[in-house]
């Protein structure tokens, strides 16, 4: 079960942890004047200790506010049977390329999330994929990733 609580502070600290890394590379790249200009990590440092302050403040707030329960188990668990899918599907696309990871994502999607017949996710699955491939790849010439399955075949 998950709270209020846990998400603001896990945010606040990717947030935080953002924040910092803006202000140290603006410090390493100058920041502040230097004859009469501002030197080029002046905005950045002065954007990262926004971020930084701003985290802060969440984190702060996330102690002394409310707690309430955001996710129960079985939310947690549909949400991460949405998530793990796409997050797959983004992991394979360097290595079977982004059409046969997309065919193999959305046959999972119909075919498991939704209770469609193996036919018709199929034909779905298919019918989209070559549907994007006309229209990046042929119609605006825009090569999508082929991975490594589509370097092998020569694709």
């Amino acid at each position: 079960m998950l709270t209020r609580r846990h998400f603001e502070i896990l945010t606040s600290g990717i947030t935080l942890a953002f924040g910092l890394a803006i202000v140290v590379s603006s410090y390493d790249v100058g920041s502040g004047w230097t004859q009469g200009e501002v030197q080029s990590g002046t905005f950045p440092m002065l954007a990262g200790a926004l971020v930084l302050a701003g985290s802060l403040y969440n984190l702060a707030q996330a102690w002394i506010g409310p707690n309430p329960i955001l996710a129960s188990r079985g939310e947690l668990r549909r949400a991460a049977g949405l998530f793990l899918p796409a997050l797959a599907f983004v992991a394979l696309i360097p290595f079977i390329g982004i059409y046969v990871a997309g065919v193999a994502y959305l046959l999972w999607s119909l075919r498991v999330q939704h209770g469609m017949g193996w036919a018709k996710a199929w034909l779905i699955a298919i019918v989209a994929m070559v549907s994007l491939y006309f229209v990046f790849e042929q119609t605006f010439q825009v090569l999508l990733p082929h991975g490594w399955l589509g370097a092998a075949i020569g694709f």
